[in-house]
């Protein structure tokens, strides 16, 4: 028989219950984090058992590390972890299947106490499908599941008849000794001698991550922006963090599954050496190893089941480019996939399909003389620009994390006056003496009433050796197989770019 965990502490003496401090976290942007608290031990010599109620839902119990920051020794002779608080809807879960007492109080009616069999519970356990503003496609389609099967609403049978919700007030029997009310690491910790100290705990829990994400404002006329940047950060593991000193990792952290990963390596990844540092003013960055780390200035309370936004970044005066790209080639690859580089040089259809939209790029540097200049974290980007005393959405696209004086491209949308078309005028190819001749005719048009210059850009694909022999205009080699035209255009002018390419292998 399976001795009920409290029965089993109470075997040794003394029992402790440990209290945290000023719980300190740093959150990565893939669903998890690393929890650090500070909590009192007072242990006497020989075995002391050690309970701590202040753990996640989603801890990593594997990844515990717990520690006296002097250095004496904490020998742990066993660890448990349990995370099956009691509710209402767990209990109803747990009764599934059974009858139990309804207590029913109505105004000017006695009060009366009906029996009632739970046929479901409805209750949907705390866990990390919860982050579905993160686009997991698993997650979206589990809740999906569970709002059409009813999930969340209980279902009674009372004399025989079914109904929605509940009939009363439940009362429940007795769960016995080993029930808890909140999540729950305790310890068996064999101390050579009295100790009193504040240890350190530390774990990895899942069900919490973060975001950036940029609003970019520009004039009603100009290209100067404004910029302001925030972070969102969302707490599903089960537990609130009060007066939490916040730390951020940006980055592509290589994460294991938990299964498969060993204690050391967890922390290791998770930068459990960077343990109580003390937070830097306002959001702050600094590399760490490969990523980059940002502090946030004041502490800060995250609830569980809440999302949060902190400001971390505001320029003004951005200094900026519009930038007009027509990349006319279309080319479904999913079409030529089963095709070597040795039958698409000879292929005449390869490179023949195009579009007429014209592509437009927000430009800007990421440099201090620029009014920015430290790295940018991984997030959407909206823009708007001024219309009169209105700002109106004018696109929104992602940016990669991006180091500091690198130059930020974004696609926002396609130019609705600008117009391109792109066609081959000619193709030949001889096997014998392996070579092949493409030609193309490419006009782009401005109907807008003030100039503009476009980028009209090719891809030389069929081979890697090529040669422009002939073209009506200059052009600038961008990589081994990209080309690119620049083209003015005054309002509503019209302007055609020609040029051949020959091949040989």
């Amino acid at each position: 028989m399976k001795t009920p965990l409290l029965s089993l502490l109470g075997l040794f003496a003394p029992l402790a219950i440990a209290a945290a401090a000023q719980p300190a976290l740093t959150i990565y942007n893939q669903n998890f984090a690393v929890v650090r608290d500070s909590i009192s031990l007072d242990l006497k010599q020989g075995e002391n058992s050690v309970v701590y109620d202040g753990a996640t839902m989603q801890v990593e119990p594997d990844s515990v590390i717990l520690r006296d920051p002097a250095g004496n020794p904490l020998q742990i002779l066993e660890q448990s972890y349990r995370n099956d608080p009691l509710s209402q809807a767990l209990l109803l879960s747990l009764f599934e299947g059974q009858e139990i007492d309804f207590y029913i109080g109505e105004i000017s009616k006695p009060d009366r106490i009906v029996r009632g069999k739970i046929i479901r519970s409805g209750y949907v356990a705390h866990n990390s499908l919860a982050m579905r503003r993160y686009g997991n496609q698993y997650a979206m389609t589990q809740m999906a599941m569970s709002s059409a099967s009813g999930a969340g609403e209980p279902i009674i049978q009372v004399d025989g008849k079914i109904q929605f919700g509940l009939p009363g007030r439940p009362v429940f029997p007795s769960l016995g000794d080993d029930t808890i009310l909140k999540p729950r690491l305790s310890w068996v910790i064999n101390a050579p001698k009295p100790l009193k100290t504040e240890a350190e705990l530390g774990y990895i829990t899942r069900g919490m991550t973060w975001e950036a994400s940029y609003n970019v404002v520009a004039p009603e006329k100009g290209n100067d922006l404004d910029i302001v940047g925030w972070v969102t950060m969302d707490n599903q593991t089960g537990r609130d963090f009060a007066d939490a000193r916040i730390k951020l990792m940006a980055g592509d952290v290589n994460k294991l599954d938990p299964n498969q990963m060993q204690v050391g390596d967890r922390l290791r990844a998770a930068g459990y050496a960077m343990a109580f540092e003390t937070p830097a003013p306002q959001v702050t960055e600094k590399a760490f190893d490969e990523y980059h780390l940002y502090s946030l200035e004041r502490p800060v309370t995250l609830h569980d089941r809440e999302t949060k936004q902190v400001e971390f970044i505001r320029a003004s005066g951005v200094k900026s480019e519009v930038i007009y790209v027509y990349d006319g080639a279309v080319i479904d690859w999913n079409r030529w996939r089963s095709y070597n580089r040795v039958s698409l040089r000879q292929n005449e259809e390869f490179g023949s399909d195009s579009n007429s939209k014209v592509s437009v790029m927000r430009e800007f540097k990421n440099t201090k003389e620029n009014g920015l200049g430290i790295p940018l974290p991984k997030g959407n980007v909206r823009f708007y620009r001024a219309d009169g005393k209105q700002l109106e959405f004018t696109g929104e696209n992602q940016i990669d994390h991006t180091p500091k004086d690198e130059t930020v491209r974004i696609y926002t949308g396609d130019a609705f006056d600008l117009v391109g078309e792109r066609k081959r005028t000619n193709f030949k190819v001889d096997t014998s003496n392996k070579w092949a001749d493409e030609s193309f005719e490419i006009t782009v048009r401005n109907r807008k009433t003030e100039p503009v210059t476009i980028r009209v850009v090719e891809h030389l694909l069929r081979w890697n050796n090529w040669e422009i022999t002939d073209k009506n205009t200059t052009y600038k080699k961008l990589n081994s197989d990209e080309i690119e035209f620049l083209v003015e255009l005054k309002p509503d002018e019209e302007r055609k770019i020609t040029y051949t390419v020959h091949y040989s292998w």
